[in-house]
């Protein structure tokens, strides 16, 4: 009989408890899909004498010492589902080195130093999976790094935080405000304690970077990554976006374009934004996941479903794990890091981007050609204009044509000093043609 697949298991909270279930579950199924069976060799953990409830495994893999573990002869594959940047980098820099391919659902350390990783598996001739860091469930980056690597892939937009998709579906479907539907987001479970990483962006940007280093081979940190996050967003904005036949989602892009001279460069952000409800992305509701992808010959594709929780991470892990052990088996591994494009990431100021701005005025003659004088003198052209009673003011709704986001934000800036605007209530911008 093949000997079996010897695996480390580094972290054992909500995602590596699903993990060991799972390979306990399927066990039979896996080993007959390997050609060897899986075993544990070891699970590192904070503390051993945590209750884990009815975790079929032996009490006596677990330990404190993850290097040690990693450092053992008899172990083939390494998973680390601890998250953070320090220890994991260390510890996965030093199974890579060392020839041991590594599966892993660390987001936030792949889009800060993915390179790393990917010099130390190209070093030591080992595999590195992280198909879970990005939408749990959801059988994407091994399509873009795979199955369309013989295409170009011009654009990737994608709504990759459930918990702020949770929480913009609340406020759209109730009228409710930002903090009542962050308040029912945490009651059922959806944003944690602390959801500052969900609702300020950071989650969803490390996953943007990682996408795009995918589509478009070149090297993306969460550092190049425009992030803004949805606490800006007020009922008002969800009521307007409505008017328009739109909704509000917190998006994720990636996208090709040219610079000044001409050159291809990627530009690569996070903010929330209006699309019509025809675009494909407006139906994906509650906490799901979806990325819709543009390429050249494959024209448009979606990938849809839950992007969080334990089971359908661990789910993406296994999936990992199946595929770097039959490597292993065959003495081969897969194609590493495609990074050759090396193209510069545009600045967030030079994007093209449209804005949705609403205005409280005062209500005399001229101030429209005021507004309008202002929008001209940073070259912004306007697309539509709709205007109403607001109180003893009136209300301009103003949506714009295509234009440099730095151009936009500046003309933002110079109406709120305007005399003859009041406020300007919402800044929003707009993608997909609404």
């Amino acid at each position: 009989m093949t000997s079996p697949v010897r695996l480390a298991l580094l972290g054992c909270g909500t995602v590596g408890s699903d993990v060991v279930r799972l390979l306990h579950e399927q066990s039979e199924d896996l080993a007959a899909r390997i050609g060897a069976p899986l075993e544990i060799a070891g699970i590192a953990v904070r503390r051993i004498g945590r209750d884990r409830g009815d975790l079929p495994v032996d009490p006596a893999l677990f330990t404190t010492d993850a290097l040690g573990l990693i450092k053992r002869d008899d172990v083939d594959v390494v998973i680390e589902v601890v998250g953070g940047i320090e220890p994991a980098r260390g510890w996965l820099v030093e199974a890579l080195r060392a020839g041991k391919s590594v599966v892993t659902a660390n987001k936030a350390l792949l889009a800060e130093d993915g390179a790393a990783l990917h010099d130390a598996a190209a070093e030591g001739g080992a595999d590195l999976y992280y198909e879970a860091s990005v939408a749990g469930a959801i059988p994407l980056l091994r399509p873009l790094r795979e199955s369309l690597h013989g295409d170009r892939i011009t654009r990737v937009t994608g709504i990759v935080n459930g918990t702020t998709n949770f929480i913009l579906s609340a406020m759209d479907s109730t009228g409710a405000g930002f903090a009542e539907a962050l308040e029912e987001a945490t009651e059922l479970g959806y944003a944690e304690a602390d959801p500052t990483a969900d609702v300020e962006g950071f989650d969803a940007a490390a996953k943007a970077a990682i996408l795009a280093s995918l589509a478009f081979h070149t090297r993306v940190t969460a550092a190049d990554v425009h992030r803004e996050g949805i606490t800006e967003v007020t009922a008002a904005d969800v009521a307007s976006a409505k008017a328009m036949g739109c909704t509000i989602k917190l998006l994720c892009i990636a996208a090709r374009g040219v610079d000044a001279q001409g050159r291809e460069t990627v530009n690569v952000r996070v903010h929330p934004a209006m699309i019509p409800l025809t675009h494909p992305l407006a139906s994906v509701g509650d906490a799901f996941n979806a990325v819709f992808v543009e390429a050249d010959a494959a024209g448009q594709l979606m990938f849809y479903g839950r992007g969080a929780g334990g089971a359908p991470t661990a789910s993406a892990v296994l999936g990992d794990v199946v595929a770097v052990a039959r490597n292993r088996l065959a003495g081969v591994h897969a194609a590493s890091e495609s990074a050759y494009a090396d193209l510069p990431v545009r600045p967030m100021g030079e994007a093209l981007t449209r804005y949705h701005i609403s205005l409280d005025v005062a209500d005399r003659p001229g101030v429209l050609a005021g507004v309008a004088g202002v929008f001209a003198r940073h070259e912004v052209s306007i697309a539509t204009v709709r205007q109403g009673p607001a109180g003893g003011d009136a209300e301009l709704v103003i949506v714009t044509h295509v234009a440099p986001d730095a151009a936009l934000a500046a003309t933002v800036r110079e109406l709120r000093g305007l005399d003859i605007v009041r406020s300007v209530t919402s800044v929003l911008r707009v993608e997909g043609g609404a």
